[in-house]
C-alpha cells in the first residue's frame, strides 16, 4: 500500500530538481546551461531591454544581478544574442536573438515540449489544473515572503 505524500517544500522540489536535471540534459548538446534558457525564452518574442531581462531572470531563478549579467555576456559571447539594439542614445539598451540563438531557442523548446509530453501525459486535466492553481499560490506566497526580508 502506497501513501499519498504530503504537499510540501521538499516534494515540490523534488519535481523541480529532477525535471531541472532533464532540462539540462537536453540543452547542453545545444551549447546552453539552465539559467541560459530562461534568458533565451524571454528573447524568443523579440528584443527585450537589458532592465526587463535583469527582473525577470533575477525574479524567476532567485539569483543576483552579477549571474544575470554573466548569463547574458555568455548569450552573446556565444553569438546566441546580440546587443544593444537601441538606435537612438534615448532608448534603453535591448538584447536580441540571433539566427543561431532563434535555432538554439526553437531546439530547447521542442525538448522541453517533449519532455512536458512525457510527464504529464496520465495526468488528468482537473488535477493538472489545481496543481497548477496551488503551486502558483505558493511561488506568489513564497514571493511575497522574500520581498518582506531586508535586503
Amino acid at each position: 500500500m502506497s501513501t499519498v505524500p504530503t504537499l510540501n517544500g521538499q516534494v515540490i522540489g523534488q519535481a523541480h530538481y529532477a525535471t531541472r536535471a532533464l532540462l539540462e540534459r537536453a540543452a547542453a548538446p545545444l551549447g546552453v546551461e539552465f539559467n541560459q534558457v530562461l534568458a533565451l525564452n524571454v528573447l524568443a518574442n523579440g528584443p527585450v531591454e537589458r532592465a526587463h531581462l535583469l527582473e525577470r531572470i533575477t525574479s524567476t531563478l532567485k539569483v543576483d544581478e552579477q549571474e544575470v549579467h554573466r548569463v547574458l555576456a555568455t548569450l552573446v559571447d556565444a553569438g546566441l544574442a546580440q546587443g544593444p539594439t537601441s538606435t537612438s542614445g534615448d532608448d534603453e539598451p535591448r538584447l536580441a536573438l540571433t539566427d543561431t540563438g532563434h535555432a538554439t531557442q526553437r531546439g530547447i523548446a521542442a525538448a522541453v515540449a517533449d519532455l512536458s509530453a512525457r510527464l504529464y501525459a496520465d495526468i488528468p486535466a482537473d488535477e493538472a489544473s489545481t496543481a497548477a492553481r496551488v503551486l502558483t499560490l505558493v511561488t506568489q506566497r513564497a514571493n511575497a515572503e522574500l520581498a518582506a526580508i531586508p535586503a
